[in-house]
């Protein structure tokens, strides 16, 4: 059974910037509640939204994936079966509106049916492997690739046959796969080995004739996702919590932060910036916010500025006490498709991290009706569009 814990005087609040200039200097939020996922010391992992915004995933700890109402928080369910850590989940799309999947330090890609929570379909890396994640990909969305331990795997989901095994690419563990969107047959890899590889994977898979391009990052990648109005730029963050932006067609490196984390400190008074989160980009546009924390568990999202003069703004919006610990996962609504109603019922998003809690961040000001929880119109999605790297145990 799920306790749910009260919030009372837990706020978020809002700080102006010049990057980009916000509609109002400040604003203020509050902590709708948080849900307390577990009994002990297991915690949140990832949260993963389905693409209708009706139902959430939240992978633990405890190797299992949990489901909740985004907008009322409501436990429905949980799925079990893998026997190591989960290293990333996501929904499929409205084809298979009941389908979670999820990849695991067991070696496995597993399907579950969120309706029974039982395991329907099963992928085997085999027995020493790990694989870290995953993506669907190719001219009928039936290509799965996974990242493993330096290899990329490929199968064809429809008869669970492995077509490709890249094994030459990487010599380090494949923290990142992902198709890029708008690009079937495109794939983009990223690895502790510090490089990015891209390969074109129409036709037969190998790494001599299908890797079209590599960009060295220099040092361990921790996450990546592409971005932009067609999804030329890719951001990424690294171990070492550094942020960089690339185009990722021509490989030539837009924007580089090595002091990331002390451009952001500087702009907020909530102290040092221990690690980043994750980014958040803009689903009709070009911008960019990367997500810093405090190990205390305050959470900040920092405006960045890749074009001209490259820079970090002062945090647009600040999310305080609702964790006290590090801040696995964040899930803001805006840029999402199907989170409308959710938006106008003032839900900003949800959080969740090493204290087991999930938090849901609402605006309090409803009376134009719609979600005024960002000040900057630039991170208001005008165009929604359908479309763990390797967890880190103790990661700062």
């Amino acid at each position: 059974m799920e306790q749910e814990e009260a919030a009372m005087d837990m706020d978020m609040e809002v700080e102006g910037s010049q990057l980009p200039k916000p509609e109002k200097s400040s604003k203020r939020f509050s902590l709708r509640n948080s849900i307390q996922t577990n009994f002990g010391n297991d915690y949140v992992f990832e949260i993963a939204p389905k693409f209708d915004w009706t139902l959430m995933g939240v992978s633990l700890s405890t190797n299992a994936v949990k489901l909740y109402s985004p907008e009322t928080g409501q436990f429905g369910g949980e799925c079990r079966g893998h026997t190591s850590t989960i290293n990333r989940i996501s929904f499929s799309g409205p084809s298979s509106p009941h389908v979670l999947h999820s990849c695991s330090s067991d070696g496995t890609v597993r399907a579950w049916d969120t309706r029974t929570f039982k395991e329907v379909s099963c992928i085997s890396a085999g027995p020493s492997q790990e694989i870290f994640s995953f993506s669907f990909g190719g001219s009928n969305s039936v290509l799965l690739s996974a990242g493993c331990k330096s290899q990329i795997l490929f199968w064809d989901w429809r008869n669970k046959k492995q077509v490709a095994c890249l094994e030459e690419s990487h010599i380090d563990d494949v923290t990142q796969v992902h198709f890029v969107p708008d690009h079937p047959n495109t794939l983009i890899s990223a690895s502790e080995d510090g490089l990015m590889c891209v390969f074109d994977t129409a036709g037969d898979i190998d790494d001599d004739d299908h890797m079209e391009s590599v960009i060295n990052v220099g040092t361990s990648i921790a996450k990546i996702a592409m971005f932009g109005q067609n999804y030329e730029r890719l951001w990424c963050l690294t171990h070492i919590e550094t942020l960089s932006v690339w185009d990722w067609k021509s490989g030539l490196n837009v924007a580089n932060f090595e002091d990331a984390r002390s451009l952001a400190s500087k702009s907020w008074a909530m102290g040092q910036v221990d690690y980043f989160v994750d980014c958040h980009h803009a689903e009709d546009g070009e911008g960019l916010w990367v997500i810093g924390a405090t190990n205390a568990g305050t959470l900040g999202f920092f405006p960045v500025n890749y074009y001209g003069e490259p820079g970090i703004g002062p945090a647009e919006a600040v999310l305080q006490g609702g964790h006290t610990g590090i801040v696995r996962s964040v899930l803001p609504l805006l840029g999402l498709p199907g989170t409308a109603s959710a938006r106008r019922r003032g839900t900003f998003g949800w959080t969740g991290g090493e204290d087991g809690r999930l938090c849901c961040w609402f605006s309090q000001d409803l009376s134009s009706g719609i979600d005024r929880s960002w000040t900057s119109s630039s991170l208001v999605s005008r165009s929604p569009r359908a479309h763990h790297k390797k967890n880190r145990h103790q990661p700062y």
